[in-house]
C-alpha cells in the first residue's frame, strides 16, 4: 500500500506557494517531502517536522534562526535551505533536491566499502562540516542517514542544525539526548556539549563504519553504547578487515580519541589528513576503473568490479601431431638467391604494419572530468589517476565555490584530449572579504562613495540624536570599521540626526524656560487664552522631535497666566475614595526614584522625556505641595 495516498500533506499547497507531490522519508524529527515551488517553478524538498516539536515554541524559535544561519552556508556538498516558513501548525523548511539515496542506503546493499571508497565519501563530508566549523555551525548529528548520494555522483549532507534547534526546545527537558546514540561523542553522552571535535568524533565513527561495515559498539540498550563511547577506545579498523592500511586506522584513532583535545580541532584538519591518506592510497594501488561515488548513488545498483577480459585459449591439437612442424627443404639456389626489392619491401610492409598496430593500439582519447566545486586535492588525486598531467594554477576569488575547490578546468569539462596531456585546475579563494572602513564623521554621500570603492553597499539608514555630532554626519556603522564582509556585501549606517527639538507641552513657563536657558536655547513666551492649567505650555516652535541646531529660537505659547483655575477635584469632580494628600516635590530626583516616592504617597505617575541620556526629574505638574485626592495622575519630565 502507498503511505504517501493517505498522507493528508500530499496534494496540498502550503503557505501559498509549496504545492506537496509525495512523501519520501520519515524520521524522528520531521517527514520530507519532493514538492513543486510554483512560484519559481522548480522541485524543492520539503521537510516538515513533527507537531510535537512545531507545537514548542522554543523549538520554533530556536529552529527559525538556526535555518537562516545555515541558509548562509553555501558549499557545494551541503544540501542547501531556500526558505523557512509556516503554514497553520506547519513548520518546514525548503531546500535542494538531490535525487538519489543516502549512505546508509549503500551500506545495506554492500555491507562494507573498499578503503578508498570510503575515503572518497568522506573527504566530500568532511569539506561540508569544515565550511560550516569555520562559520561556527555544528552540525550535532553526523552519520550515514544524514549523507545523501546524489545519481550524479555528488556527496551531500543534510540536517545541519536541527539537531541544535532541539537541543534547545522543551523536548530535550526530560532527559532525552540529542544525537544517534552509535556515533555520539563521549562528551555529548556525559555533558550535553558539542563542539566542532565534536563532529570529528562522530566522522570517525562513520569512517569506522564505512570500512568495517558495522559500528565499533553494539549493545543490548542505548545506554549500553554511550557507556562504551566514554570508556572503552575504538578498536583499529585493522582488527576487523586485516588488509586495511595503516593510515586509515591512524585516521580513525586520531578522529575517535575520547579526548577532544587530542583530536583534530575540527573538520578542516581531519579533511587534510584525510586527502593525505586517500593520495597515499591512490599512489600505491591500481587506479580504478570507475568513480567509486557514482557506482555507490545510481539507485539499485553497487560499485561491482568489472569482468576481466581473458583470450580464447587455442583448442589442443590431435592427437598424434605437434604445433612445431618440421621446416620444408629448399632447393639449395633458392635459397642462395635473394632480391633486394623484395627485402626492402618487406621491410617496409613490416614496419607499417608495426606502426599500424602501435598506433590502433593506443588507449582512446580522454574526456576531461567535471571537476568544479571538488576539493582541490582530491581533483588532483582524481585527474592523476585517469591520466592527466595536473598543473595548479593562480587561484581567482569567487563568491559561489568555496575556498580550494576547483573554480574552473582549462580545458573546460567534456573536451577530450590525449592521455598525459596537461590539464590546469583553478582553485577558488572563496570570496573576497572586504574590511569596512571608519566612516565616523563622514556625510553620507562620503560614505556611500567610500563603500561603493571597496565593492560594498549600503544598506539601511538610520538617524539617532546627537549633541557632539553634526547633523547628516557617520555616527556609527553595522559592522563596526574593521569588521570584514564578502565583496558585494552590505552595510547599515546611522546619521547625526543633530539635535532633535524636546517636546515642552504642558510644562509649567517656569520650568520650561529654566530647562530651555541651561540648554543654551534662545526663547521667547507668549500668552494665549486656554481652557490648560494657567502658565503652561499650549503650543511650541520648532515642534516636538524636529531636528534643530542650537542657534534656533524657541517660541512657546503659553495658557494665559494669573488667572482663576480649579483641577476638577477641587469642583467636587473626584472619583476617589475622598482622601486628599499633598503632592511631594521630586524635582531634580532620580527618575526611578521619583516614580517610586510619588507611586508611594499614593499618587498615579505618568513619565515624560525632554532629552536623550537624561534621568534627572525638570517638570512636575501638579506642583508640589497642593492638596489632591489618592489616586490623581502627576506628571514628570526628565
Amino acid at each position: 500500500m502507498d503511505t504517501t495516498l493517505a498522507d493528508p500533506l500530499v496534494g496540498r499547497l502550503l503557505d501559498g506557494r509549496y504545492r506537496v507531490e509525495s512523501r519520501i522519508a520519515r524520521g524522528g524529527m520531521a517527514t520530507v517531502y519532493v514538492a513543486l515551488d510554483i512560484r519559481l517553478d522548480r522541485t524543492v524538498a520539503l521537510k516538515v517536522m513533527h507537531r510535537s516539536l512545531a507545537e514548542d515554541p522554543s523549538f520554533v524559535r530556536r529552529f527559525i534562526g538556526e535555518a537562516k544561519s545555515v541558509a548562509s552556508l553555501s558549499h557545494p556538498n551541503v544540501v542547501q535551505v531556500f526558505d523557512q516558513g509556516a503554514d497553520g501548525d506547519i513548520v518546514y523548511l525548503s531546500m535542494e533536491y538531490v535525487p538519489g539515496r543516502t549512505l546508509r542506503d549503500a551500506l545495506r546493499e554492500r555491507g562494507r566499502l573498499t578503503p578508498r571508497e570510503s575515503l572518497e565519501i568522506v573527504i566530500p563530508v568532511l569539506a561540508a562540516l569544515s565550511a560550516a566549523h569555520q562559520k561556527s555551525l555544528i552540525h550535532r548529528d553526523v552519520k550515514p542517514e544524514n549523507v545523501l548520494l546524489a545519481e550524479d555522483g555528488r556527496v551531500k549532507v543534510v540536517d545541519f542544525g536541527l539537531a541544535r534547534a532541539v537541543e534547545a526546545s522543551n523536548q530535550t527537558r526530560t532527559g532525552v539526548m540529542i544525537g544517534t546514540i552509535g556515533y555520539m561523542s563521549p562528551e555529548q553522552v556525559t555533558t550535553g556539549r558539542t563542539d566542532a571535535r565534536s563532529d570529528v568524533y562522530s566522522a570517525g565513527i562513520m569512517l569506522f563504519e564505512l570500512i568495517t561495515g558495522r559500528q565499533p559498539y553494539d549493545g543490548d540498550a542505548p545506554m549500553t553504547i554511550a557507556y562504551k563511547h566514554v570508556h572503552d577506545t575504538v578498536p583499529p579498523p585493522s582488527s576487523l578487515i586485516p588488509d586495511i592500511p595503516p593510515a586509515l586506522d591512524a585516521l580513525v584513532s586520531a578522529a575517535t580519541s575520547r579526548a577532544p583535545e587530542e583530536r583534530p580541532a575540527d573538520a578542516g584538519a581531519l579533511l587534510i589528513a584525510a586527502v593525505e591518506a586517500h593520495r597515499a592510497l591512490a599512489s600505491d594501488s591500481v587506479p580504478p576503473t570507475g568513480d567509486a561515488v557514482s557506482n555507490l548513488s545510481m539507485p539499485g545498483t553497487g560499485a561491482m568490479p568489472r569482468p576481466t577480459a581473458h583470450p580464447p585459449t587455442q583448442p589442443p591439437p590431435p592427437a598424434g601431431h605437434t604445433l612445431i612442424q618440421p621446416r620444408p627443404q629448399m632447393p639449395e639456389r633458392a635459397r642462395r638467391r635473394v632480391n633486394p626489392f623484395l627485402v626492402a619491401l618487406g621491410v617496409v610492409m613490416v614496419a607499417a604494419v608495426a606502426f599500424t598496430g602501435w598506433f590502433f593500439s593506443q588507449s582512446p582519447p580522454l574526456k576531461v572530468p567535471e571537476l568544479r566545486g571538488k576539493n582541490i586535492d582530491i581533483a588532483r588525486s582524481q585527474a592523476e589517476s585517469r591520466g592527466f598531467a595536473v598543473v595548479i594554477g593562480e587561484g581567482v576569488h569567487d563568491g559561489e565555490v568555496t575556498k580550494d575547490s576547483v573554480l574552473r578546468t582549462d580545458p573546460v569539462a567534456g573536451i577530450e584530449v590525449d592521455r598525459g596531456a596537461r590539464l590546469t585546475l583553478i582553485p577558488s579563494l572563496g570570496p573576497k572579504m572586504v574590511a569596512v572602513p571608519d566612516l565616523t564623521g563622514v556625510p553620507e554621500g562620503t560614505a556611500r562613495e567610500r563603500l561603493s570603492q571597496l565593492g560594498l553597499k549600503v544598506d539601511d539608514v538610520h538617524r539617532r540624536e546627537s549633541d557632539t555630532v553634526q547633523r547628516g554626519l557617520v555616527l556609527s556603522s553595522n559592522p563596526k570599521a574593521g569588521g570584514r564582509l564578502r565583496e558585494g556585501g552590505k552595510v547599515d549606517i546611522t546619521l547625526s540626526a543633530g539635535l532633535l527639538m524636546p517636546d515642552l507641552m504642558g510644562l509649567p513657563r517656569d520650568q520650561a524656560e529654566q530647562w530651555l536657558r541651561e540648554q543654551g536655547f534662545q526663547f521667547e513666551s507668549k500668552e494665549q487664552t486656554d481652557d490648560a492649567e494657567p502658565c503652561t505650555v499650549i503650543a511650541q516652535d520648532p515642534r516636538p522631535k524636529a531636528e534643530i541646531d542650537k542657534t534656533v529660537r524657541v517660541s512657546l505659547t503659553l495658557s494665559q497666566c494669573n488667572v482663576p483655575f480649579q483641577w476638577p477635584w477641587e469642583t467636587g469632580q473626584n472619583n476617589g475614595d475622598g482622601t486628599v494628600l499633598a503632592i511631594p516635590n521630586v524635582l531634580y530626583k532620580n527618575v526611578a526614584d521619583a516614580q517610586r516616592e510619588l507611586q508611594a504617597a499614593g499618587f498615579k505617575v505618568r513619565v515624560r522625556k525632554l532629552r536623550m541620556g537624561g534621568g534627572i526629574v525638570r517638570g512636575q505638574l501638579p506642583l508640589s505641595g497642593q492638596q489632591a485626592p489618592r489616586g490623581t495622575r502627576v506628571t514628570i519630565w526628565y
